[in-house]
């Protein structure tokens, strides 16, 4: 089926609907991304996607037709698993298809050998995308047109922000900047309301209060024209309670050199997980 204009496709093939997968197919019905959606996914779809009528379900592609002509093939499943996905869906490739991957350390060429000439871009959004708020990088191969990258900005747009990126080998680094970002905020709430617990709050006021400290905070620097150094010198007065704090996080073990170690870490993960 073609696209039925710019940025917006005429069918999507979603092979994965866990977390993320579900998460863009919500925002894609919700922008009316496509006219119809097909989803591979052995478990079922969940619950609340059950009866859409523009969504249909197979377990498996093998029970698909050759004539199908998906705009795009978008794959949300786990990167140990990939390599066995991705053969069945050559039968789908043809200059005009989109193949957008989103498993993390999965590079392009190693799709390409399942998929061979086909025009893939390769992205990293986040757990955010639940929610509309991601934040997306995705990076092409040399066969994706501005038609591809007008699809896939619309795709992404509907679970949030997008960025594009040329050189490949930096998505090993947005995957542990902003793919696994997410979790290291989590814990940082975690460790916040703790604290909080360990200087008196009641439970449950702590993490309330680390909680909307964080979201708050976040937004704020979203939002606001400052840079983030500047954001944090506002707080902060001389002598004052946070300067106390932040001579604590900010000695040369503290909370900046661990965030660049466990960066690091996550790097080099991704890079394992591509091999």
């Amino acid at each position: 089926m073609a696209a039925e204009g710019p940025g917006r496709a005429g069918t999507l093939l979603l092979v994965g609907c866990g977390q993320m997968g579900s998460a863009m197919l919500r925002g894609w019905l919700a922008r009316e991304a496509a006219r119809h959606y097909v989803v591979i996914e052995p478990a079922g779809l969940p619950p609340a996607l059950v009866g859409v009528s523009s969504v249909g379900w197979q377990g498996a592609a093998e029970a698909l037709p050759d004539e199908l002509a998906p705009d795009a093939v978008v794959f949300a499943v786990k990167p140990q698993i990939i390599d066995s996905v991705l053969p069945v869906y050559r039968r789908w490739v043809r200059p005009q298809t989109l193949f957008l991957s989103i498993a993390a350390g999965k590079t392009i060429a190693g799709i390409a050998r399942h998929l061979g000439e086909a025009a893939i871009v390769r992205a990293m959004p986040n757990t955010p995308a639940a929610i509309g708020r991601a934040i997306s990088a995705a990076c092409p191969n040399q066969r994706v047109t501005d038609q591809h990258r007008r699809l896939c900005d619309a795709l992404l747009a509907a679970i949030g922000e997008s960025a594009w990126v040329e050189d490949e080998a930096l998505m090993d680094a947005v995957t542990a900047v902003s793919g696994s970002g997410p979790a290291y905020v989590f814990l940082l709430i975690e460790a916040l309301a703790a604290a909080g617990e360990r200087q008196g709050l009641p439970t449950d006021l702590a993490l309330r209060l680390a909680r909307e400290t964080v979201a708050g905070a976040g937004e704020l620097a979203r939002s606001s024209p400052d840079a983030p150094a500047r954001l944090r010198e506002n707080v902060t007065s001389p002598g004052g309670t946070t300067r106390a704090a932040l001579d604590v996080l900010m000695t040369e073990n503290g909370l900046p050199a661990l965030l660049q170690r466990a960066v690091a870490a996550a790097t080099a993960r991704s890079r394992e997980l591509a091999n």
